[in-house]
Parts: C-alpha cells; sequence; structure tokens
C-alpha cells in the first residue's frame, strides 16, 4: 500500500531562536506596559498575546520518536529530526513513537491442525514505520489494534500444524520447528495484518506452547507410552544383538556343540534375562544339558 507520510517542509525555527524572541516580546510587553499609556498599554497588550501563543509552537522531539503536525484537521507533514524546534503555535502536534516495542500475547486456547485443543502464547516485536497510518487509517489505540491482530494471527497459524508429529506425518510442527517455517508464517501473517496501519513485525516467536488441560494428562500418558515402547525396541534389539554375538562366539571357538533345539532354548533364556525389568535369578543345572 502507498504511504502518504511527507516530510515536513513548513516553516521549522530553531527552539532556542524563538525562544530569544519570546523572551524579546515578553519583555517589550512589561516595557509598555509599564509607560501606562493608552496606545503603550495596547501594543504592550498585543506583545504579551502574542509571547502566549508562541508557547504552543514549541516541541523536543527526542531520539526514535516524530511529530506528526496537523493544520485545523488537514495533515502538514511529520517531524523525524531530533531537537528543539518551533513551529506554528495552530499546528496540533501529536507523538507517534518510532521505537520498537514489545507485545506478550498471553496463552490462548486454539485447536491445531488435527483438532486437539492446545495453548499457545507468543511475543511479538514491533515499531511504527508510518506515522500517517498509524495515525490516521485506523481509530483507538495502535497498541490495542496490535494486540487483537496478533491474537487472530497467532489463531490461524496455529491451526495450520499439528502439535508434534505423533498424529501427523508433516515435518514441521508447532513444537519441532527446526527450519523456522512456523516463525515465518507467523511473521508473514502478522505483516500482512499489520502492514494497513503502518507497523512492521521485527520479530514473532512462539514463547508458550502445551496441551489445553482437559487432554494434558492423557497426552502425557500417550507420550510416557511412546517412551516406553521406543525403549523396549531399542533394548530388544541390543538383545538380539547380543544372542547373535554370543552363539557365534560359541561357534566360532568351538567350546560346545548345539542343537537347533537347544539354541532356541538358549535364545529364549538370554532374550529372558537381558529383556526383564528385574535381574534374573540364577539357576544352576547339576545334570546333563537335556534334564
Amino acid at each position: 500500500m502507498k504511504t502518504q507520510e511527507k516530510s515536513f517542509d513548513g516553516i521549522k525555527m530553531s527552539g532556542f531562536m524563538a525562544l530569544f524572541l519570546l523572551l524579546i516580546l515578553a519583555g517589550s510587553a512589561i516595557f509598555l506596559l509599564s509607560l501606562s499609556q493608552s496606545w503603550s498599554e495596547v501594543a504592550g497588550i498585543l506583545c504579551g498575546i502574542c509571547a502566549i501563543i508562541m508557547l504552543r509552537g514549541f516541541m523536543i522531539i527526542e531520539p526514535n520518536n516524530s511529530r506528526v503536525l496537523t493544520f485545523f484537521g488537514r495533515y502538514v507533514g511529520t517531524v523525524l529530526t531530533n531537537g528543539f524546534y518551533w513551529v506554528n503555535p495552530f499546528f496540533q502536534k501529536s507523538k507517534v513513537t518510532l521505537r520498537i516495542l514489545n507485545l506478550d500475547i498471553e496463552p490462548i486456547k486454539v485447536n491445531d491442525k488435527v483438532g486437539n485443543p492446545v495453548m499457545i502464547g507468543a511475543v511479538v516485536v514491533w515499531r511504527i514505520k508510518d506515522t500517517y497510518k498509524a495515525s490516521f487509517d485506523i481509530s483507538g489505540s495502535i497498541r490495542e489494534f496490535v494486540q487483537i491482530q496478533s491474537d487472530a494471527a497467532l489463531r490461524q497459524v496455529a491451526g495450520m500444524y499439528a502439535y508434534d508429529t505423533n498424529e501427523t506425518t508433516d515435518k514441521v510442527t508447532l513444537r519441532s520447528d527446526e527450519s523456522g517455517e512456523v516463525t515465518k508464517r507467523l511473521e508473514t501473517e502478522l505483516n500482512s495484518r499489520l502492514d494497513i496501519a503502518g507497523i512492521e513485525i521485527v520479530e514473532a516467536r512462539i514463547n508458550y506452547l502445551a496441551y489445553a488441560s482437559e487432554i494434558a494428562s492423557v497426552m502425557l500418558r500417550r507420550q510416557q507410552a511412546d517412551a516406553i515402547i521406543a525403549a523396549r525396541e531399542r533394548i530388544v534389539e541390543g538383545a538380539v544383538s547380543m544372542v547373535h554375538l554370543a552363539l557365534e562366539k560359541l561357534k566360532k571357538d568351538d567350546v560346545v556343540e548345539l542343537d537347533e533345539e537347544r539354541k532356541a532354548a538358549m535364545v529364549s533364556n538370554l532374550l529372558v534375562v537381558l529383556c526383564a525389568d528385574e535381574s534374573a535369578q540364577p539357576v544352576v543345572n547339576t545334570g546333563t544339558l537335556y534334564q
């Protein structure tokens, strides 16, 4: 969208020079009034009125701040340069900060891509890049506008991705965003919504993510079950490898000759020992191998 912001090119006097002229006017008013003559009293009153009117023209602009100037409802420009200035006292001077601001979006409940209710929060870093849009294209508080639009953007982006990979084959989820795709999508969505207000998103990132309370306990048990299954798979894989190594070692070193039945029994016993949650109790066989 094309910007309508423009730099103020009207009369802009140094504030110190204007202050010197103000002192002259004030001194002249006092001197003329002290003459106690009709013409001098009128002139003194006029000088005093001019001095009082001049007071409204002073403005101080700090770094990363600006003043939006309007003249009886007409936009005349924005002063961006820092310093102490004096302008037409009939200008309305609205302060617009250009500093970087933070917005902490409290966790909100949304449904992810697969329909699970999750609590998600974010931090948005933003600043104003177009003072005209920020002043005249929206109504009300700028911060409130950013808050509402950020909530809407976060809800939309959260609905595009699943919480994690347990229920989807997607590589990118809200929980595992190694490529930064979710963050980039959130920033793009925020920029598209806030551009109409002349606001630029510097950074946006998710700072809170959890299942909603009504399903949190269920999902916790599911995660625990997944972890147990993964651990069991690893244990079985290692046990099978150790059994195979033991059989190969016995055969290679010619320690004992085992038929298929004894090999099966040995494999069974070793797997029980290696995969058991508790230590196995040893049993000494004092008979033959087949007893």
